[in-house]
């Protein structure tokens, strides 16, 4: 795979696929991060004299013209923050882009609409693909977050030009091969979240690494339904039972604990937070709702991670979304925060709730790595390879 350190781009226009979706409210960019993480690879493409066309997605066109989700309001960034010139084109092919090429000086910056606009991205179409490929000399990927898609601007368009990795996509596969490659143990997985279904291929390829898997969010409830106990009217995946009880059991033969809640925070429904009551799990009323984990099993993880080595955290533990129902899932970052900074502890974390509550406690440096990449970083976990990734090991096109 090539990349920015080992193949110098010098004068070309080059293609540069970032991740630009980017949460907006009321009109604003609310979370700059995606956007400041591409800097690198903007500086040594501008520093070499590349005209340096950024082709990104936001939001779910599904293949319209939709003002709402236009890559306009990224271009007020750029300008406030970048020396460059700052051109808008709003296609990526046609006379449009050859006209700005002719205005752009070497180390400007063209911001692409956005790419979902058109249906033949999601599509993978091969023509389309060619058609954008066309008007440039180089493709770079620096958007990990969306390597996990078979759409054009990840595969399709690798196929047709000299393909390289640049900085923010080596920088997420560095720290997540440190996962891979000989993790120092005990290694400690915390996966939360609402479903079993969507965690399953996660917990049963870490199930081969792991010391340590802690289970929480309304997933436990499966788990503690199986383990014969009352979840009252708490989220479950009936079809799923008797797959709860398989990776209980083969965890239980390779010698892995399995963390589940030992007492829970509970109410009639998620809207009675004033009437709130914390149960042990073998005490838990027909009439309540788990919504969150306990403060005694807060401190039972808390003991498990403070042994740990290496620590993977993936999901919410409660109804992060819904306060008080946050506080299992910010105990967490807060541990991660007072008690495991100074330790010698590789630590990586993922996921949007989780991600949220690690920047609400701004703990993100007492992290090796926190990722942003969704998708992508669940599917690395999962030990799948990434279209994305492939693409530019494939090509050997110069």
């Amino acid at each position: 795979m090539k990349t920015l350190n080992k193949f110098k781009i010098f004068k070309k226009n080059v293609l540069l696929r970032v991740d630009l979706n980017v949460p907006i409210v009321n009109g604003k960019i609310s979370d700059f991060s995606r956007i400041i993480s591409i800097e690198p690879t903007i500086k040594n493409l501008s520093n070499n004299y590349n005209k340096i066309f950024l082709l990104s997605h936001l939001g779910r066109p599904n293949g319209e013209n939709n003002k709402k989700l236009s890559l306009k309001i990224i271009k007020k960034y750029f300008e406030k923050n970048y020396k460059n010139n700052i051109f808008f084109s709003n296609k990526p092919f046609g006379n449009e882009i050859e006209i700005i090429k002719k205005k752009m000086k070497n180390g400007d910056i063209c911001i692409l609409e956005n790419i979902r606009f058109y249906k033949e991205e999601e599509d993978n179409d091969k023509s389309f693909s060619k058609k954008i490929s066309k008007h440039y000399d180089v493709y770079v990927n620096d958007a990990f977050s969306c390597s996990h898609r078979n759409h054009s601007s990840i595969v399709g368009i690798p196929k047709y030009l000299p393909s390289v990795a640049g900085y923010t996509l080596l920088n997420e596969i560095k720290h997540l091969e440190k996962l891979s490659k000989k993790p120092k143990k005990p290694i400690t997985a915390i996966i939360g979240g609402a479903k079993i279904s969507t965690k399953l291929v996660l917990i049963n390829n870490i199930i081969k690494k792991c010391n340590n898997i802690i289970i929480g969010g309304a997933m436990a409830n499966t788990f503690l339904l199986c383990a014969g106990f009352e979840v009252g009217k708490s989220l479950i995946e009936k079809n799923l039972i008797s797959t709860a009880k398989k990776i209980l059991d083969k965890a239980d033969k390779k010698n892995i604990n399995i963390i589940l809640p030992i007492d829970v925070v509970c109410a009639k429904n998620i809207n009675h937070k004033d009437k709130i009551n914390i149960y042990k799990i073998n005490k838990i009323p027909k009439n309540q709702t788990i919504l969150d984990i306990g403060p005694k099993t807060i401190k039972k993880i808390k003991s498990s991670l403070l042994n740990s080595k290496t620590i993977i955290w993936n999901g919410p533990l409660g109804v992060f979304e819904k306060k008080p129902f946050d506080k299992g899932t910010i105990s967490i970052a807060e541990i991660f925060k007072s008690n495991l900074h100074n330790k010698k502890i590789f630590s990586i974390a993922g996921g949007g709730d989780t991600v949220a509550a690690i920047n609400k406690l701004k703990a993100k440096k007492y992290f090796n790595y926190v990722s942003t990449s969704g998708g992508a970083f669940l599917e690395w976990l999962e030990g799948k390879e990434l279209p994305g990734i492939l693409s530019l090991k494939k090509n050997n096109l110069n």
